[in-house]
């Protein structure tokens, strides 16, 4: 039997999360003394592992205060979830083409830069929790391109490349995709923009869920 397994990001895929996400970025840069990047900076590196986001934004900083950041943007982060503050809403559609799909055989799964509490606190507070078959994370995988997540998610699955598809909103998922062989479609409501994730090798970029199932079917 065919097994058919559907990996999705998490932010700007499943969820917006560009304000949490902002939000906690700016108070961890704050907490640090260093003066925090716009918001748009913050946006470009979404879906990148924690240390490497924060690499990529605070280049000139010294280890010690890389070190200090990740710990001050997950404590942010929990603080945020902790107080009934944190905004993650679920895009359009999103809830019904996921029931869809599992309703249809398909096996889900999230190939995500969050932490695993922060994943698992997204989709429970949403109710989406049992509808993954498979759940990785920044905790256990290098940051994306790499292919570690998507390749354990396909193990977990028993699922083969030519019947997996990745679908992000980033080049990271993108390449990741095809590093692994599998389908490789961006969403267009997300951080990069619809020529860099053509650019980045995808077969295509769905315009909302609908056009998405399309595209899955």
């Amino acid at each position: 039997m065919t097994i058919r397994l559907a990996v999705f990001d998490c932010d700007g895929t499943l969820v917006d999360g560009q304000a949490a996400v902002c939000n906690a970025m700016r108070a961890a840069f704050d907490t640090v003394g260093l003066p925090a990047p716009p918001n748009p900076a913050i946006r470009r590196i979404v879906g990148l592992s924690l240390p490497v986001a924060i690499r990529h934004l605070a280049p000139d900083a010294l280890a010690e205060q890389h070190t200090h950041l990740v710990e001050a943007y997950r404590a942010a982060f929990f603080e945020a979830r902790s107080s009934g503050q944190l905004a993650e809403p679920l895009y359009d559609g999103i809830r019904e083409l996921l029931g869809d799909l599992h309703a249809s055989g398909w096996v889900l799964g999230v190939a995500t830069g969050k932490s695993d509490r922060g994943l698992k606190g997204c989709l429970a507070t949403h109710g989406l929790l049992d509808l993954f078959s498979t759940l990785q994370t920044a905790d256990r995988h290098p940051s994306k391109p790499h292919p570690s997540m998507l390749e354990q998610a396909m193990a977990d699955a028993f699922a083969a490349p030519a019947d997996t598809a990745m679908i992000g909103d980033t080049a990271y998922d993108i390449e990741m995709a095809r590093a692994v062989g599998a389908r490789a479609i961006g969403v267009a409501w997300g951080y990069h923009e619809v020529q860099e994730l053509m650019d980045a090798g995808a077969e295509a970029v769905a315009a909302d869920a609908a056009e998405l199932r399309e595209l899955l079917r």
